[in-house]
């Protein structure tokens, strides 16, 4: 229950994206590289400037894909204020240096200081800090959820498809047609399946659909495998010599008679190959190999703030990703763990 409980709250956080987000620009990619490395609870008062021919984008548009960035960030002093002398605004940034911009880049006037502190400047606090670009690191985790949990899901969606379709010709049909699945399957069970994964990236391309398309085909074998053992125990059945008397075809007696009793350790091994799917992803993302820059991922996260663990002050910056990465193949670990109790059952007679 707890694994289920945190899972929920990640599809959660993977549907609302940017609803909640502090950062609600495209993949939040608000760059501040003033405010490079912040440690987590860092507070940092920031000049918003708009920006000039910014699209509006419907409602739809900014849960989906994020808004486009409106404003132009400046760091500001904490101690010093805002002053208007002729056509400028003076502050002093975070750096101590005295500078202005337009007060025509806010808007037509008449200009007031009040109005321009009360709305144009922003405290902002980074729970998780800051990447080395200045990017909200909080932000990125949350979104980075939705490759992870995508990708993971459409990977096996695809690995069952494939992984049903092989057993169950294997299994049913047996003789050669199951010598030939089964050499294919041996085949594939030798390589390790991020190295598949990887062969298949290389020639798929960068991209997010190549991705789960890599990680899909190098992860149907195991599915196979079970859905063949059960499928040749399960068609000499008194059920299934019924049906094949009956005269219906073998088509037929697979996926609609056999195949729904295989179900149980489907489902297992679908939540499973889950976990294996999002720490694939996160292994491809992290040597380079995952969807495209800036898209948030946390493999991604890791591999750019692994470097700072042991050299240089920056540690948060691989810890938060990875820690939410392990929570998360945790709790699909123990959904699995369930779902076997559960379902097996010898363990529900006792």
């Amino acid at each position: 229950m707890a694994g289920l409980v945190y899972a929920t709250v990640c599809v959660l956080v993977a549907i609302l994206g940017y609803l909640i987000s502090p950062d609600h620009t495209t993949h939040a990619n608000l760059q501040v590289l003033e405010l490079a490395k912040l440690p987590p609870g860092t507070q940092a008062r920031l000049l918003m400037v708009p920006q000039p021919d910014v699209p509006a984008v419907s409602w739809l548009r900014r849960w989906w894909q994020g808004q486009p960035q409106q404003f132009l960030p400046i760091p500001l002093d904490d101690a010093s204020g805002l002053v208007i002398r002729g056509d400028f605004l003076c502050f002093v940034n975070r750096q101590g240096q005295a500078d202005s911009v337009r007060l025509s880049r806010f808007g037509a006037g008449p200009y007031r200081l009040q109005a321009l502190e009360d709305t144009r400047v922003e405290r902002r606090r980074f729970v998780l800090g800051t990447d080395t670009y200045g990017r909200d690191l909080l932000s990125r985790i949350l979104l980075g959820s939705r490759v992870s949990l995508s990708i993971g899901l459409m990977a096996v969606l695809l690995s069952l498809a494939i992984g049903l379709f092989m057993g169950s010709l294997a299994g049913y049909f047996g003789g050669w047609v199951d010598q030939v699945i089964m050499w294919l399957v041996s085949v594939m069970w030798s390589i390790p399946t991020l190295l598949m994964a990887l062969a298949i990236s290389f020639v798929l391309g960068r991209g997010f659909w190549q991705l789960f398309v890599a990680i899909g085909i190098s992860m149907w074998v195991e599915v196979a495998r079970i859905v063949r053992g059960q499928m040749m125990s399960l068609r000499e059945q008194p059920f299934t010599e019924a049906a094949r008397a009956l005269g219906f075809r073998a088509w037929r007696i697979m996926f609609r008679h056999v195949l729904p009793n295989v179900t149980s350790p489907i489902i297992v091994i679908a939540v499973a190959n889950f976990g294996a799917a999002v720490l694939i992803e996160s292994g491809l993302s992290f040597l380079g190999i995952g969807v495209e820059v800036p898209i948030p991922t946390w493999g991604r996260m890791i591999y750019e703030g692994y470097t700072y663990i042991v050299f240089e002050n920056g540690k948060w910056l691989a810890f938060f990703p990875g820690l939410a990465l392990i929570m998360l193949i945790v709790s699909i670990n123990l959904i699995g763990i369930g779902l076997r109790d559960a379902l097996d059952v010898k363990l529900a007679n006792r």
